[in-house]
């Protein structure tokens, strides 16, 4: 799961990316609202964290912006206890869930993932595709209905592929996808190579078909 957290509260948005990087979910953080267009215009993500009292503008046109684009990504708002007319509109507007200041970080980290699971996988737990079944709650795969053992960043990457099946996906998208903010500062795309091989090879040895299509020059496809 990939994250952008939308808060001018630099000390709540850093522990919130420190509780949920332990939790495996890639987070970027924006302080402003000149920060958060400018990434959610050029990067994808699944959930916005949005704090609706920006230092420069209003959270609720944020909201506007990420409807408009109609890219599927969930919005959980973060409001004072007193902002109950923004959170009414944010809901109106299309947000999916809503937590008042101050909460629990185990709260937050459960809300975002029931909206994951909504958006993704149509609140199923478990994904299937073909003879490969992944459990998004245990982070576990099955092939073959036999349990395999995938490193984070495959598993990650094996989610990514079949949340996206039928598109093609470049090395920069699946970079920014594994790596978020940090692979800014990676000198090549070398690595995605090494973990689709990696992954690759542990479908085709549990008996699993090879749905990954190399498109040259574009990226790659997973597809029957």
């Amino acid at each position: 799961m990939k994250l952008l957290i939308i808060e001018d509260e630099k000390e709540l948005a850093e522990n919130i990316r420190s509780y949920l990087s332990n939790e495996e979910i890639i987070c970027e953080l924006a302080n402003s609202y000149q920060e958060a267009e400018e990434k959610l215009l050029n990067f994808p993500y699944d959930i916005v964290l949005l704090d609706l009292m920006l230092p420069d503008g209003n959270g609720l046109d944020i909201l506007e912006l990420i409807k408009q684009k109609n890219t599927g990504i969930g919005v959980l708002i973060i409001s004072a206890k007193n902002a109950l007319d923004d959170r009414i509109k944010g809901l109106d507007r299309g947000a999916d869930d809503y937590l008042t200041k101050p909460f629990h970080l185990s709260e937050l980290n459960s809300r975002m993932k029931a909206i994951f699971r909504r958006r993704k996988f149509d609140g199923r737990t478990y994904l299937t595709f073909e003879e490969i079944k992944i459990d998004t709650a245990n982070h576990e795969v099955e092939i073959n209905d036999k349990l395999i053992e995938f490193t984070v960043k495959e598993y990650e990457l094996l989610l990514f592929f079949v949340t996206n099946k039928n598109r093609v996906l470049t090395k920069q998208t699946i970079a920014e996808h594994l790596w978020g903010d940090n692979v800014d500062f990676l000198d090549s795309y070398d690595f995605v190579y090494q973990h689709i091989k990696n992954m690759r090879k542990k479908i085709i040895n549990a008996g699993g078909k090879d749905y990954l299509k190399t498109i040259y020059g574009l990226g790659y496809k997973f597809s029957v």
